[in-house]
Parts: C-alpha cells; sequence; structure tokens
C-alpha cells in the first residue's frame, strides 16, 4: 500500500512541475522572461530533487518486496514461521513400519500384509523412547523406525496401553538421530488454539497440515476395547491413515497430543476437517509406568454403562433433567454396585479432591474419571433418581484388565 501511495505522489508531482513552467512562461511573457526564468529555476530545482528522492523510497520499497518474495517467509501470529515450525520438529518424527497376520489362506498358511504409521522421538524419563498409538504396533512384528535422514532401525515395544491407544518402542539406533519433543500438558489447550500435525500420512513421509483445537474432551470408541478413549482433543487439522502416532504440535513446537483418529460418519465416510487425537496429558501421566512396567494399571472404573441424556428420554421417563449420563447397567460387585448406584439414575455431577463438574456427558463422565481421579479415591457422585436429586459416595476401583 505505501508503494502505491509514493508512486501516485510521483505521478502528480511530475504533472505539477509540468504546469509550473507552462503557467511561469504564458503569464510573464517575454518582458518579465529573465526575471522570472531565475526564480522558476529555483523550484523546479527543488522540485526535481523531491522527486529524485520519491524515486530512491520507490526502488528501496521495490527491493524490500523482491526480496520477501523470493524468500516466501509466511509468518502467523506472534511472528510464527510455519516453515520455521516445521525445520525445527521434523527430524524428531518417524516412520513407524511392522508385519501383521492379515488372515490365513485356504491351507491355513498365514496371510501377512504391512502396517504404517508415524512416532516421535521422547526423553521425558532420561531415555530416548519413540511414542506411537497402540493401534500402529497392535499385534506386529519386525517392527523398524525410520527417521528422516532416511536410515532404519529395528524397534521393539518397550510398553503399551490400549485403552489409552498408547506404546513406547526402544528402537536400535545410535544416540545422534534422538531429537527428543517436549511435550506439554494439554490441560492448557483452549477451543480456538492453533495446531500442527506432522506424520506420514498416506505413506507421504515428512507430511505438515495445520488447524485449530476444535474441541476439547472428546471420547472415542475404538474395535479393541469395550472402553472408549477419553478426553481426546478435536482438531481440525487433516488427519489421514499414517498420521497414526505423529505428533499434534502448537506453535512452539511443542507435544499437546498424538494424532490418532479421522471421525467417521454413521454411513462409515471419513468426516472433513474432524481429526482427533490422543491428549498429552495422557502421554505425561503414563510414560514412565509404560517404559518400567511395560503397561499402565492406574484407570479409574466407576462399574457401569450409559448413554447420553436428550430431552427425548427425558420425556419418556416423565423428567425434567435433559443433560447427564442416564445408567443403563450397573456392574454387579463393581464400585457403583457397592454404592447403590441403580439402573435409571441419571448422573448429573461428579467432584472428587476439591475439583467438581457438571456432567452433561458421556464425554464429561469419562474427561473427568481419567483426568482428575484414580483408582481407590472416592467420589461424590450425583445422581437424579426418581425425579429426587441425591449425592452417593463412591470409591473407585482398578478398570479390569485387556482381554
Amino acid at each position: 500500500m505505501e508503494f502505491t501511495q509514493k508512486l501516485k505522489a510521483t505521478r502528480a508531482l511530475t504533472i505539477l512541475i509540468i504546469a509550473i513552467v507552462m503557467a511561469s512562461l504564458f503569464a510573464g511573457g517575454l518582458l518579465g522572461y529573465s526575471i522570472g526564468y531565475s526564480t522558476i529555476s529555483g523550484k523546479i530545482n527543488d522540485l526535481e530533487n523531491q522527486l529524485s528522492t520519491l524515486q530512491e523510497e520507490i526502488l528501496n520499497l521495490q527491493s524490500t518486496q523482491n526480496i520477501t518474495n523470493e524468500n516466501n517467509t509466511y509468518f502467523l501470529g506472534n511472528n510464527v514461521s510455519l516453515s520455521q515450525l516445521y525445520e525445527q520438529v521434523k527430524d524428531s518424527v518417524v516412520v513407524v513400519q511392522g508385519v501383521i497376520v492379515e488372515g490365513y489362506d485356504f491351507w491355513g498358511r498365514p496371510v501377512y500384509s504391512g502396517v504404517q504409521g508415524s512416532g516421535f522421538v521422547s526423553n521425558l524419563t532420561g531415555q530416548f523412547v519413540i511414542i506411537t498409538n497402540y493401534h500402529v504396533v497392535e499385534g506386529a512384528f519386525n517392527i523398524t523406525v525410520t527417521f528422516t535422514d532416511g536410515d532404519a532401525y529395528t524397534a521393539n515395544v518397550t510398553g503399551s496401553d490400549p485403552y489409552a491407544d498408547l506404546a513406547v518402542l526402544s528402537a536400535n539406533a545410535p544416540q545422534y538421530e534422538y531429537e527428543p519433543l517436549r511435550i506439554t500438558s494439554s490441560s492448557t489447550l483452549k477451543v480456538g488454539d492453533p495446531v500442527i500435525a506432522v506424520g506420514t500420512p498416506l505413506g507421504l513421509t515428512g507430511s505438515m497440515t495445520s488447524g485449530i483445537v476444535s474441541a476439547l474432551g472428546r471420547t472415542v470408541s475404538v474395535s479393541w476395547s469395550s472402553y472408549a478413549i477419553a478426553d481426546c482433543i478435536q482438531t481440525t487439522a487433516p488427519i489421514n491413515p499414517g498420521n497414526s502416532g505423529g505428533p499434534l504440535l502448537n506453535y512452539q513446537g511443542e507435544v499437546v497430543g498424538i494424532t490418532s483418529y479421522t471421525a467417521i460418519t454413521s454411513q462409515g465416510v471419513a468426516a472433513q476437517g474432524l481429526g482427533l487425537a490422543i491428549p498429552s496429558s495422557t502421554i505425561l501421566r503414563e510414560t514412565e509406568a509404560l517404559i518400567t512396567n511395560g503397561s499402565y494399571n492406574s484407570h479409574p472404573w466407576l462399574g457401569i454403562s450409559g448413554t447420553d441424556m436428550t430431552f427425548e428420554i427425558a420425556q419418556t421417563m416423565n423428567t425434567n433433567v435433559t443433560y447427564g449420563v442416564l445408567i443403563t447397567q450397573v456392574t454387579n460387585g463393581g464400585p457403583a454396585y457397592k454404592a447403590s448406584l441403580q439402573k435409571d439414575d441419571i448422573i448429573i455431577a461428579i467432584n472428587a479432591t476439591y475439583i467438581a463438574m457438571r456432567i452433561r456427558s458421556m464425554d464429561d463422565l469419562s474427561t473427568f474419571l481419567e483426568e482428575y481421579t484414580l483408582p481407590n479415591q472416592t467420589v461424590n457422585v450425583t445422581i437424579v433418581r426418581n425425579n429426587q436429586t441425591m449425592t452417593l459416595p463412591v470409591e473407585l476401583g482398578t478398570r479390569p484388565p485387556p482381554t
């Protein structure tokens, strides 16, 4: 805009010079020529000097504009360059590959297929490891990790947690290959925060996509567990097969999640701009146990099945409570059973350790339990039973191991 304004000023000044010269010649005539010529010459010199100065400024602006275009560096909010951010993190992201038995042929011989995902380097406990999704390496053997320089190394699963879709790998790689990413707590995230995802979507190594956090506290149903994955991050950053296990990062280059799923519609079609990621708070909570013990066994357990309350359900039950979790089943001998929770109770609130939360849905209940509670902890569960509100103390149990 500044360049355009100065160009217009130059044109106007040139026209002004011509006009002054012509007017002076005609107005003064021949008798005043010698006197007028001296005065006009001085004005012309001044105007020419101004014109020369403006031309120099225009040339400088053109030069600056050309340099900016040649560099092609694009800055966003807080002077963040996506290209610089990519250079900062790319060497920490790896390709994870393996082989699984897909089935058996007519003669009972195994049929093999390859699997591929992403992972990233971490050093949370003073030990270099590769963090990825459980579903990337589930049942896999001959696992390898490939760094950005193209060098590949054998890897083993150090620990895994199917309930959190989290796995930790140790790789037979030299120390110079490892460039760990910093992991920050996802509890600081807000809807609207910008994020990027780096990984290997559809086998395209080193791809980066960007988006925003579009929701928090989602739960995801998965095929390998009867328990939903809690507290997931919803993002508009495109996620495709092969992205799984790669980092979701903030604009400081810190890990805030693990890109894991693309939401699927009820017709089985991948949703557009609706990806889901395991929160980094899960990584921070579980990594040490996965490295030390090979598993994580501290998921709290309430011992119920339920569904989200709706206006239609409330009408059917003759209640004015249109939010919360309707208990559809209580597990015999479980924590809820021992606390006298019953089928058709509506959970509307829960608190523990001075943290209280209104429960609007199963998303809220699952997220609260995962984020703020532990097994053997007593929580106060507020329910509506027969249109009467009551609060019952429940001692949480430990979720049964996967079968």
